[in-house]
């Protein structure tokens, strides 16, 4: 009788969109662009109805006979069974041992394209078991596209930014639909010295089309399905000569929702790095949705398919080596002082908030409009950097900063990759989107985000000093912990491991405490439009020692927003004499 396991990837209550107006944003650094030479990505996990928790897989050794139960990532039910392996790693989050680390999005493609009756395997399974299966970023994109090929993939497009300690990569996938078995996909390398990114649309287009893929040849930087082509062909997605061929334009057209909505959050990461996207306004009209079909692409090379000339570039050089802090930074992006700035118009409300309440898309007066879609968004259930460190032991060199809900108020904790437990707040189980806990993380900075946008310029300023406050701290502490474990580890890995864990443990039940007292602290505060007194984290009393405080302040809604209130009132809120 086969053993059986069974590997739930359903996160409580999670639900992805099909339409082109999807979540989830990948940012990518590679070894040589980032300031400390690691290998670093990024994933805010968005959805209306995400639980922000941290999934803990502990890695072991199975019988050939052995069987894994496959669950749906999204709606939790059994897709079918596939041979375990005989060895599978610890995974924490979306990170595992080795310092392998993946993040996703969904851009759905062709809708012929979008569900295979039968496949076992969905874009959720295959991450987890992937890293389950792999010690480096080449190895988990073979163990996918082969797991594909062999068992079906259950759900539609999707981006996959995969690294290691030493290299990233963007795998683009689309299942074959009804027409066969498994999917179409490329995977390229970013180049060293490069950033990339991807945000609900499929970026990579015109690749080096390899005759093999050669998975043990390290100059090798350009994977694919053999019939990435000619299926298109077969089933008329394409007719054009193969060396045009543009695997994002075929099985995933990019169209004004998928430039505005979803590259321009790239865009806004490019240009915030280069100088040459920030200064080149073909880039912003793209961003804007202005799509321009040209005979020719901006590198002169032919563009015989009509095929939109004006996207973004696949990756970008930076013009400085770009530091932990300022990735952290740009998961927090509201498209801040570029044209898209969402912080002065009507909707920002007197308080400047960068937040739109969906639906993204509304009519008035038979004109439809939209919300911008930021990076940093109010439906966040969790947000990753992951960081792997080549000169590092593997449990020690891979960080997993995490965060729950929008990024823009949440912590990035670290927790070490080699770890043999997680902290109970940040644990899936502990809370749910339909239920409450006094102990998770998740609920404990939704209070905190959700109390702040009502008043955002006011009371957010204060949530990033003491944000960056203590990831500052955790840096700091971080660089100790590292030096200590590495030792440690060398001698005798166990006791590596345990001072990692114990550390990663205690720094996430603390880090929820303190922020659970920030709330308090800032409900006193600014309640009822004041904003009282304070020292440090405390309220001032008048000095009589009654416990009544000092007078607060009262600063009303600001003169910009007042003048906006008395337009069209006429005399209705005029004060008069007698």
């Amino acid at each position: 009788m086969k053993k059986i396991r069974t590997l739930s990837i359903l996160l409580i209550g999670i639900v992805l969109f099909t339409h082109p107006v999807f979540a989830c944003t990948n940012l990518i650094v590679t070894k040589g662009a980032s300031r400390d030479g690691s290998v670093m990505i990024t994933y805010a996990a968005d959805s209306h109805t995400r639980y922000g928790a941290l999934f803990f897989y502990p890695g072991g050794k199975h019988d050939t006979q052995s069987m894994l139960d496959v669950f749906h990532y999204e709606n939790g039910k059994l897709l079918g069974q596939i041979p375990e392996s005989p060895v599978t790693f610890t995974v924490v989050g979306f990170m595992n041992e080795h310092q392998v680390a993946i993040g996703e999005d969904t851009w759905g493609g062709l809708e012929s394209l979008s569900s295979q009756p039968g496949a076992i395997l969905d874009y959720g399974s295959l991450m987890k078991i992937g890293l389950q299966r792999s010690k480096t970023a080449r190895e988990m994109i073979h163990v996918m596209t082969a797991l594909v090929e062999q068992f079906g993939y259950a759900t539609s497009g999707e981006s996959f930014a995969i690294s290691d300690a030493n290299e990233a990569w963007i795998l683009e996938l689309i299942g074959k639909g009804t027409y066969e078995k498994g999917a179409v996909w490329v995977a390229r390398r970013v180049p060293d010295g490069y950033v990339s990114g991807h945000a609900n649309q499929a970026r990579i287009t015109r690749f080096p089309f390899q005759k093999t893929n050669d998975w043990n040849n390290l100059n090798q930087t350009c994977y694919h399905s053999p019939d990435v082509i000619t299926f298109a062909r077969k089933q008329g997605f394409f007719k054009g000569p193969d060396e045009t061929f543009s695997f994002s334009d075929v099985y995933n057209p990019v169209n004004f929702g998928g430039a505005r909505f979803c590259d321009a959050r790239i865009w806004s990461f490019f240009r915030k790095v280069s100088s040459e996207i920030r200064n080149n306004q073909t880039y912003t009209d793209y961003a804007l949705g202005k799509l321009k079909r040209e005979g020719k692409f901006m590198d002169e090379s032919p563009n015989p398919n009509g095929f939109v000339t004006n996207r973004l570039p696949l990756w970008v050089k930076p013009d400085s080596l770009v530091p932990l802090q300022s990735l952290m930074a740009n998961m927090r992006d509201h498209y801040e002082d570029t044209p898209l700035d969402m912080r002065y118009d009507l909707g920002a409300g007197p308080y400047g908030a960068p937040y739109r309440w969906r639906p993204m898309e509304f009519v008035v007066d038979s004109v439809k409009y939209l919300h911008e879609r930021a990076i940093a968004t109010q439906q966040t259930g969790y947000v990753f950097v992951a960081q792997s460190r080549s000169w590092l032991p593997d449990p020690v060199g891979g960080i997993f900063w995490f965060g729950v809900d929008d990024a823009d108020g949440c912590v990035f904790a670290p927790v070490y990759c080699g770890i043999s437990s997680i902290p109970t707040c940040f644990a899936v189980g502990n809370g749910s989107m339909i239920a409450w806990s006094e102990t998770s993380a998740f609920w404990t900075f939704n209070q905190v985000n959700n109390f702040g946008y009502s008043r955002y310029n006011v009371i957010h300023p204060e949530v990033e000093r003491y944000q960056q406050e203590l990831e500052q701290k955790f840096l700091n502490e971080t660089e100790a912990i590292d030096k200590n474990a590495s030792a440690q580890y060398k001698i005798k890995p166990a006791d590596g491991i345990a001072q990692i864990t114990d550390y990663s443990v205690k720094t996430g039940t603390q880090l929820v405490a303190d922020w659970r007292d920030f709330y308090r602290y800032l409900f006193m505060k600014y309640k009822d439009g004041n904003i009282m007194q304070t020292e440090g984290f405390k309220l001032l009393d008048n000095g009589s020692g009654k416990g009544i405080p000092k007078k607060p302040s009262q600063p009303g809604y600001g003169k910009e927003w007042e003048r906006r209130m008395v337009e069209g009132t006429g005399e209705r809120l005029k004060v008069k004499g007698e």
